[in-house]
């Protein structure tokens, strides 16, 4: 894609939600943590309603330690691959108390040191809490950016990579946020909103959908 029309992609994204974030539903990095942790290969909304029993009831490293790890699973078992999410939660809660005073830690490498958080993991506790214009690369984005050409790949890693070299830096800090939204509610999988698509004339895709 032209440098210019990435940069025109992003602005009208921008325009459409000049404020975006994540859908999951959080109060502390702590609580973010946990609900991205939970959300691998999982809905957003299917986490939500975990979260909102169980964070009422445990929301720190400590209260969820507490509760043990057959504790949590009854509150995250309605997750995809909880029982596993469930170990490595719980696991990552004792590192927290242990290296970093029950806090989230603030740099790439300590993130993940942590069980269960990965690459993208980290890549949106970064953004979403600490500011730092990192790009996660999911499916709804892997989707985008090969189907419309802004940034092509044959991996989640290399389309990252050329995320980072192709995002106006005006635009890093949203870039996520913006193209997950695109991806989760226009450019769906099976069959993209084409004709409602705000950067239809700048996409590559040759099997757009007809109005």
């Amino acid at each position: 894609m032209k440098r210019e029309y990435v940069a025109e992609l992003f602005r009208r994204l921008r325009d459409l939600d000049p404020n975006p974030t994540t859908e999951l539903e959080y109060d502390t990095p702590f609580e973010l943590l946990v609900a991205v942790i939970l959300s691998a290969q999982a809905t957003d909304v299917g986490v939500n309603k975990a979260t909102k029993r169980l964070f009422p009831i445990a929301n720190t490293p400590g209260k969820i330690l507490a509760l043990g790890e057959e504790g949590l699973k009854r509150y995250v078992s309605t997750i995809g691959l909880y029982n596993a999410k469930a170990k490595n939660i719980i696991a990552t809660c004792a590192l927290l108390l242990e290296r970093h005073g029950g806090e989230v830690p603030r740099t790439r490498a300590e993130l993940e040191a942590l069980p269960g958080v990965g690459r993208k993991t980290a890549n949106v506790v970064l953004n979403t809490v600490f500011g730092e214009p990192t790009i996660a690369v999911d499916t709804h984005i892997f989707r985008v950016c090969n189907r419309t050409g802004l940034a092509p790949g044959k991996t989640v890693r290399a389309v990252e990579d050329k995320l980072t070299k192709v995002v106006p830096d005006e635009y890093r800090l949203g870039a996520h946020h913006w193209l997950i939204l695109h991806g989760r509610y226009v450019c769906t999988a099976r069959k993209p909103k084409c004709p409602e698509c705000p950067i239809r004339d700048l996409c590559a895709y040759k099997h757009k959908t007809p109005g």
